[in-house]
């Protein structure tokens, strides 16, 4: 059982099939379904055939129901209170060569405290994997490491270079450095400003069109039509923690081939 923490939201994929213009319209393709960096891995780690469990704040209302229920429909199953607010969305806008800019509205997700937190949802999980958003913002950076603590091994992505910029590199290293996750997934830019990877036992590099490097071994990227590429790092992880380093690149070669980030 892999438990994943931190966010479910509504994704809304804007595909632009012309570039946008100042005062004119622009064609484009839409899709709308669960998010959360959190949630597309749960999701494929249930697409890939391991057992996947979320952990989040979830809100009352319909947007927060659409998600669970879109999420659940995996095969997830999802834990964590349920309160009054607003669901997060987040918004990304897919240019024609599939690369994406996303903004986003977390809603009540980072707001899980640590004692909100129910050992049960721990329960027979063999490893917790948290996106780095759940690690860069209160108070759901403590309910993060409370889990933690719970959990017999732990994967950490990176999530954002921005993100870790505005918390602090330095800061951000000796929070790692102080959870010791066992696996750690970053990008290019993400590493870059984290001053280089932990000392932990698997540190993966997410290359992008370029494949991975897991550890020592670089491996190419499988050959795909590239349609977008959000998510595609969140698959990746999914697939290396169901299945290693060749079910994560044919994951991601999955995920850019479709719009969206889910399966």
């Amino acid at each position: 059982m892999i438990v994943s923490l931190g966010d479910l939201l509504l994704d809304v994929i804007v595909r632009l099939e012309q570039p946008l213009a100042e005062d004119a319209d622009a064609d484009a393709v839409t899709r709308l379904g669960p998010g959360g960096q959190a949630a597309n891995v749960a999701a494929w780690i249930a697409e890939l055939g391991g057992r996947s469990r979320f952990v989040g704040k979830l809100a009352d209302d319909e947007a927060g129901l659409a998600a669970r229920r879109g999420l659940e429909r995996y095969g997830v199953e999802v834990c964590g209170p349920v309160v009054e607010g607003r669901t997060g969305t987040v918004v990304s806008l897919v240019s024609e060569d599939g690369s994406r800019t996303m903004a986003s509205d977390r809603g009540v997700s980072p707001d899980l405290r640590a004692a909100e937190l129910d050992p049960a949802w721990l329960v027979g999980c063999t490893l917790l994997h948290l996106p780095g958003y759940s690690l860069l913002r209160s108070p759901i950076d403590e309910a993060a490491l409370r889990a933690a603590e719970l959990a017999p091994r732990v994967s950490v992505d990176l999530s954002s270079w921005s993100a870790i910029r505005d918390f602090g590199p330095e800061r951000f290293r000796e929070r790692l450095a102080a959870l010791r996750p066992d696996v750690v997934f970053a990008n290019e830019e993400e590493e870059r400003i984290l001053g280089g990877p932990l000392d932990c036992e698997t540190w993966i590099l997410k290359l992008g069109p370029g494949g991975a490097r897991f550890g020592d071994v670089e491996l190419p990227a499988l050959a795909a039509e590239v349609i977008d590429t959000t998510g595609a790092g969140d698959a990746l992880a999914a697939g290396y923690l169901v299945g290693g380093p060749e079910l994560a690149l044919e994951a991601a070669a999955r995920c850019v081939a479709v719009l969206g980030a889910m399966p």
